[in-house]
């Protein structure tokens, strides 16, 4: 268990540190930015001044250097347009985006599972029909246009909902849907899937011809068994769901980390995505690192073999 979770634990730092270099490396690649900081009427000394307090007339040896020691100390440097550290405006933002992210995880965890559920010990009721052709809608819906169409629907013709903007509890309903409805389809088919999966195994037939109620069966031995690719899916929605909130935040005009980075790519604050992009990576490489572990709590098969 030790040795498997140590094994995981190099990976991740290895991956890590191929995000931090791909990315260092993109950003020098998309050109100098001194000539989007100073005036037209810069002259040739001002420039170079510029480009040393940015640390860009060293060799691109010691610039990555720098660059790693940096963001290991999160340190994402300064914003180009706001001047103050990139660390500041993304920390002032991550609230309402981790605030979006529990409802709409609230809504395609809470929702998807029970339904996926549903429809495989009933799947031969006509309600569970209408209950998969919802699933399917749901999953042929873009973000963008569900986000629009609750917006008409629940702000403009009913009046029920503010259409836009941060504040209480009612201003986070609509986005959560917009951006959960997605994955909450995606949890419910492989939710499904998998217990379907698991009534069609010889355990299953020999629980129910001693009689075994479904239910008890479900509890004991099914959900269990059925959690393994729920848990693969999660560390990948979770992740979708953080990259989904740049259109979701955009539509509802929501003060996350995904209009911060709208706005920071219409400004050419490139420090700012930059610092965005690696926290997301951070993220998505701490959700499948417990993903991992999850499995050898869940599975002992991968616990023993890891050992």
């Amino acid at each position: 268990m030790a040795l498997f979770i140590l094994r995981r634990l190099g990976q991740a730092a290895v991956a890590i540190f191929g995000v931090m270099t791909l990315v260092f490396f993109i950003q020098r690649l998309t050109g100098d930015p001194t000539y989007l900081l100073v005036p037209e009427t810069a002259t040739q000394t001002d420039i170079e001044a510029m480009r040393a307090s940015l640390g860009l007339d060293t060799p691109l040896v010691v610039q990555y250097w720098t660059f790693l020691t940096d963001v290991a100390h999160f340190d994402f440097g300064r914003s180009y347009v706001q001047r103050i550290p990139v660390t500041d405006i993304i920390a002032a933002r991550v609230p309402y985006t981790l605030q979006l992210a529990a409802g709409a995880l609230l809504v395609s965890f809470g929702l998807g599972v029970p339904l996926g559920v549903t429809m495989a010990l009933w799947r031969d009721r006509r309600w569970t029909q209408i209950l998969t052709g919802f699933v399917f809608a749901s999953q042929s819906m873009p973000t963008f246009w569900s986000g629009i169409l609750f917006i008409m629907v629940f702000a403009v013709w009913l009046g029920w909902l503010p259409p836009s903007g941060a504040g209480g509890l009612a201003n986070l309903v609509l986005p959560s849907l917009a951006l959960g409805l997605l994955s909450m389809a995606t949890f419910a088919r492989v939710t499904r899937t998998a217990v379907l999966d698991e009534l069609s195994k010889d355990y299953v037939r020999s629980a129910r011809a001693r009689g075994v109620a479904t239910g008890r069966l479900f509890r004991r031995h099914l959900m269990r068994n059925a959690a393994i690719p729920v848990i693969s899916v999660a560390a990948l929605e979770i992740s979708q769901l953080l990259a989904g909130a740049v259109i979701v935040e955009t539509v509802f005009a929501w003060p996350g980390l995904g209009l911060l980075t709208v706005q920071s790519i219409v400004a050419r604050d490139f420090l700012v995505v930059q610092g965005i992009v690696l926290i997301g990576a951070f993220v998505t490489i701490a959700l499948n690192f417990l993903a991992d572990v999850l499995y050898t709590v869940v599975d002992p098969r991968i616990r023993l073999g890891a050992s």
